[in-house]
Parts: C-alpha cells; structure tokens; sequence
C-alpha cells in the first residue's frame, strides 16, 4: 500500500513541476521541447497506473504460472511453443518479474539451425500483478508463415494453446485433495536431446486419477522442493476446473456465450504473406509483428484488461 501512495504523489509531484516549467518555457523554445517530452512520459505512466484500477480480482496482485502447448503442426507448432515462451519471457523482463522454468518437454531435434522446439512447458512468472496483466492470455494462438522446415517455402499455420493460473498462497487450503487419489511418478529432469540435468530422479510427475489432470516439475534440484511445486500446480489446476464447471453451469442458463475451447483463436500473428497481429476480442492489431514478438505486448493486454472492466 505504502508503494501505491508513494507512486501516486510521485506522479502528482511530475504534474506540479511541469506546470510550474509551463509558466517559464513561453519565451524558451528549447525548454517547450523538453515539457512536451516530460509530458508524453508522463502520459504513459498515468495510463499505466490506470491499468492498475482494473486488477482487483483476488489473484491478480499475485504471480502466475504459464503453460504453453503445441498443438496442430508438428515441429511447426512446436517452434511456435519457443517462440512464445520467448514473447512472454522479454515481457516479463520488460516489468522485472521473474521466471522460472518447471517443466518442459523438448520437440524432436534437425530444424533449421539446429532450433529445438518444445511440446510444452511450463513457467513461473513471479511479480507484482504478474497474474492480472497475464490471465487474459489464456487461449489459442495461431501463427501464419512460410515454413522454415519447408523445402518447397509453404505457407503454414500452426496452434498453441497458453493457459494461465494464479500462484495461490501455501495458506490457501480450501482445496483439499485426497492422497489416495494421487499417482506420484518420479523420473529424471532432462534438456534438449535427452541430456541428462542431473543423475538423481529428481523431477516429479503427479497425476490425479479422479480428474486425469497430470502436473510435473524439474525445476529444483530435491524430489521435496520439486513435489511442493507440482501440488500447488495441481490445486491451481483443480480450482480453475471448479471455476469452469460452474461457469459452464451458468452459461447453460445464457444465450450466445461461448466457452473457451481449444478451437477458439484469441490472436493471430501473420508473418508472411503480410505482417499483422490481430487480436480477435478487442480488435487491436499492430503490423510491428517483430516488436509484439519481443515482448511488447502492453497494447494488446491493456486493451483486454479494460474490455474485461467494462
């Protein structure tokens, strides 16, 4: 609370200096100039804090977990995957979160320039409102472009699906989960090619035999840490199904709502033949492909924050 005021007499302090600056800068052409840049930052940063207003769900202070999966393409999608983790990982360096890898299953190896794609993966993103700017990326997106694993230069489209949870509090324990329903496998943590990251059988696999919902985490080094990881995943997973169930209850009450099916695009990214990112629920688009891909994804996420607020 003590940041959110600090930052906001911070912003009132810019706005008071700026137009003590006005008063002076009639006659100085030189200072006029730098006012008008003091003031286009400073826009920003109000927008920025007026994003804020919006994230007031019960996980959105938080941190998230993203998991990203291939789907139609083959390599191609699996590419796709990397390049997504690559997007979501400049953007998260973009706000100083940080991001942690917990599990990954690598594609087959002999793309172009010995790239390696991934079937899926899965990510920790921890930072302030981590969760809240990202919950609205849970979706299909679809990549359109001249196959760089094509001799003949086709055209290809490929799918991933990104799914977005909350990281929930070890305090939180509204969820509880029978041990008798848990299969805990353990296996060895592995890199691209099968290298091996370690010799112990570290890595956990959990499986929930009532749902079939499976989590696993490589990421620390002890089956304990790795174990801990995996089950605040898995609640994470049983309380976003809990919150399907029953908006599916609701909407069978509704007309014209639909669900978030794996069919369902949220966004394009058109590389070739034209370049064009699309987003289907705000309608914002950019032809700057390259920078969205680089992780500047604040136009697209604002727009989705305030859609959602409206």
């Amino acid at each position: 609370m003590e940041e959110e005021v600090n930052s906001l007499a911070l912003l009132e302090k810019e706005i008071n200096d700026l137009a003590e600056m006005n008063q002076l800068a009639a006659e100085d052409n030189q200072l006029r100039s730098s006012i008008e840049e003091q003031i286009q930052s400073l826009q920003e940063k109000i927008k920025q804090q007026e994003i804020k207003r919006f994230l007031s769900g019960q996980y959105d202070r938080g941190g998230a977990v993203i998991e990203i999966t291939a789907g139609a393409g083959g390599r191609e999608a699996e590419d796709w995957v990397a390049m997504l983790v690559r997007m979501y990982r400049r953007y998260a360096e973009s706000r100083n979160w940080s991001v942690t890898t917990l599990d990954q299953s690598f594609g087959e190896p002999g793309g172009p320039d010995g790239r390696i794609g991934l079937k899926a993966i899965v990510i920790e993103v921890k930072g302030k409102n981590a969760f809240g700017y990202l919950r609205n990326e849970r979706g299909v997106h679809r990549l359109v472009r001249i196959s760089p694993f094509s001799d003949q230069q086709l055209r290809h489209t490929s799918f991933a699906l990104v799914e977005v949870l909350p990281i929930f509090d070890k305090s939180e324990a509204d969820i509880e989960i029978n041990p008798a329903d848990l299969r805990v496998d353990t296996y060895r943590a592995s890199g691209p090619g099968g290298q091996y990251v370690n010799k112990t059988e570290s890595a956990i696999r959990i499986t929930h035999l009532p749902t079939k919902i499976q989590v696993a985490c490589q990421a620390g080094r002890s089956q304990g840490s790795n174990r801990e990881l995996a089950m605040s995943l898995l609640k994470a997973k049983l309380r976003q199904r809990q919150k399907e169930e029953k908006a599916q209850k609701i909407s069978s009450l509704k007309s014209g709502i639909k669900s978030a099916a794996w069919g369902q695009q949220i966004r394009s990214y058109v590389i070739q033949p034209y370049q064009l990112v699309k987003d289907y629920r705000t309608e914002v688009e950019t032809s700057n492909i390259d920078a969205v891909l680089d992780g500047q994804l604040d136009e697209f996420i604002n727009a989705e924050i305030k859609l959602n607020n409206d």
